[in-house]
Formats: structure tokens, sequence, C-alpha cells
């Protein structure tokens, strides 16, 4: 089978893509998915959050979304005012619905098969499955697999963690102010720990507990630390309907976003995953529609850098203060936010701030251990 584009690995990232190209309507596009559960969701939902504006095209089947959150930092509770935009949270069934819609309007293929072998020559990719058959041969792929850094960098944490969807008799939530960061969980001897509480009702919420450490925890420790985190807020005798667990690499070592001539990765192995808070949504997003637009117009699908270079130096400085116990990272965020407009940091964690605006962020961080962190980076 010949196509002119295969995605690799049926996730996000994937799902994404395959929306932006059917929004796209390329003429005559030959597009196949290769995955071995085929357009599914792999029987795992998973939640996004990302932050938007006053209008987003996912606003129709969004979970939630708040004009406010609130930081739990060492000096105390403060209310976060993210207007013009949203904190925003979707759940994964909506989005793999519309990956299947737009699977049919483009007449895409399912190959349900491992890709187990990309042997690209320079004018296209033979996939090959785990016996050594190919499968199908693509102009391009864009690969959305797992894949290990090519080069390591100075820190390798995860983000990793694990929430619960409850449900209560009493009306105990506000559905219009989420916790995005609450600290006054025990913190771990290396790394840092947090909690969440994102209300979809006043009888519903996802409640949270992660960790930006090197390794995960047992479930016996993450159920600890929830039960632990709940009773803090008084939350008693809820139903829990739903675990959600999962681990995001938090790292600055390198990526390889292009492995050979026609092969490009998306998602996570791409760099959509911002190394030092470890969100991807609104970069798989952005990835999404920048190759659908390439395609449109002729070009090849090759996405630009999710995050500017700029930024993954900053974030691997944050990550090696942090790691070596230079600057505590409770603390680093609280600055953040008491001494910036929420909106600006908002942006500057999604990529999206100028060096002047990033100059004033990194001035109201404690400068002297960032040096210091900065110098070893550097060498």
């Amino acid at each position: 089978m010949e196509v002119d584009l295969a995605l690799v690995g049926f996730g996000g990232a994937a799902a994404l893509t395959l929306i932006e190209l059917a929004k796209a309507a390329v003429p005559d596009l030959r597009v196949a998915t290769v995955d071995p559960a085929g357009l599914l969701d792999h029987g795992k939902r998973r939640t996004w959050a990302f932050w938007t504006g006053a209008v987003d095209d996912l606003d129709p089947v969004l979970d939630a979304q708040w004009p406010a959150v609130d930081l739990h930092g060492p000096s105390g509770v403060r209310r976060l005012d993210l207007s013009p935009g949203r904190y925003a949270m979707v759940r994964s069934e909506p989005i793999f619905a519309q990956a299947l819609q737009a699977a049919d309007r483009l007449g895409s293929v399912t190959i349900r098969a491992s890709a187990a072998a990309l042997v690209d020559d320079g004018s296209s990719v033979e996939i090959r499955d785990e016996s050594g058959t190919a499968v199908a041969a693509a102009r391009w792929v864009l690969d959305s697999r797992p894949a290990r850094p090519v080069k390591p960098g100075h820190t390798f944490w995860l983000q990793h963690f694990r929430g619960w969807w409850v449900r209560s008799e009493a009306a105990l939530f506000d559905p219009a102010s989420a916790v995005l960061m609450d600290f006054r969980t025990p913190q771990p001897a290396r790394g840092v720990s947090f909690g969440y509480v994102l209300p979809t009702s006043a009888h519903t919420a996802l409640i949270e507990y992660t960790e930006f450490s090197p390794a995960r925890l047992s479930d016996d420790a993450y159920d600890t630390a929830l039960t632990a985190y709940m009773r803090l807020w008084n939350l008693n005798d809820l139903a829990i309907e739903e675990v959600e667990d999962g681990a995001i690499p938090m790292t600055d070592g390198v990526f390889e976003r292009r492995p050979s001539a026609r092969v490009v990765r998306i998602g996570t192995a791409g760099g959509a995953t911002r190394p030092s808070t470890g969100y991807t949504f609104s970069a798989m997003r952005r990835q999404a529609r920048e190759i659908a637009e390439l395609i449109r117009t002729g070009r090849d699908p090759v996405p630009s850098a999710a995050y500017p270079r700029r930024h993954l130096w900053m974030d691997a400085v944050a990550l090696h203060a942090w790691d070596s116990g230079l600057v505590a990272a409770p603390e680093f965020f609280e600055r953040l936010f008491q001494r910036n407009p929420a909106e600006r940091v908002l942006r500057f964690l999604d990529g999206r701030t100028t060096p002047a605006e990033e100059f004033s962020l990194m001035a109201s961080t404690p400068l002297l251990p960032m040096m210091r962190a900065a110098a070893r980076v550097t060498v």
C-alpha cells in the first residue's frame, strides 16, 4: 500500500493531526495510520489541561474551564485572574471521536500492525512489521511513539501523577475556580510535589497528586498521598469513580525530531513536552495545525520546533536548579506568579513570550542560585 502520509502510533498527537488534516481538506491526500490497536484510545482515558483564549475550537467538548485559578505557595494562597484567557480541561474521548470522524472524511486507511522498522531511502519510507513484512510505503511518516533522547541532558525527571475523579452528595466544589498548584503537600527529598483540584461541577472534580522527581512511586504511595491531600481539604466520604495516572518526561536531553529524511517525530518525541512543566497538549495542537497547513500549501510536513531554543535553555537551568537543591521549586513558582502578570507567566510556560518579557520573568526568580545553575548547565 502506498500513501502520501502515514501516522505511526495513535495517541493524542496523531489524533489532533488527523483532525487538522480533515479541516485542511487537501484533495486526493492518501493517509494511513499504523498502530497495533488501530484507531482506538488504547483503553486508557486521559485528561488534558491547557491555557487558551476567550474562544477555542474545543469549546463544545470541554469538560471544564476556569477564568481564575488558585496557587497555594509557601507564603499562602494567591488567586490568579487569567482573563482574557482561561484554564481549560478536555478528556480524551471527544478528541478521539473527532479523530475517527476525521479519518472517515479523509478516507484514511487503518493498518493494525506494529511498525518495527521504518526504512527510509530518501524518497519514501517502507514501514515493516515485526516479521519484517512491509505493510505500507509512505512519502512521509509522522511518528508519535515514545522515544529516548539521543543526547542525555543534565537532568532527567518525570512528571508523574495519580488523579481521582470524585463525586460528592453535597455541593463541595466551586466550578468557577480551580486549584492549579497546591504546594502544601509533603515535599520529597529530591523533587517537588503538589496537588490539583479541578472541579467540573459543584459535585464532581478531578483531584490529583503530582510529583516532579526522578522516579515514579508505588501504587500505595500515590493513594496515601492522595488520601492525605483530600484530608487537607476536609474532603471526606467522596465516591471515587475513576483513577487516572501517568508519567511524562521532564528533561533537557535532546530528542531527535527528524531521525531520517522523511520520518518526522511529533508529540513528546517531537519536542512537544515543555521540560520544566510537562505540559504538552498546546504544543501538540500547534504541531498538528502547522503540519496540516504545510501539506495544504504543498510543502514538506516538517513542523518548526515546539519551543524556542532560549526557552529550552531556561528550562535546563530551572531543572538543574531544582534537582541540585539550589532553588526550591515551590518558591520558584510562587515568585514567578507573585511578581508577574499571570497571563505573561502562562504564555511563557506555553512558549509564546518575547525576550523582553522573559528578562522580566527571570529577574523575578532567585538570581544568584539561578546564575550558579546557569553556569553549570552552560559548562
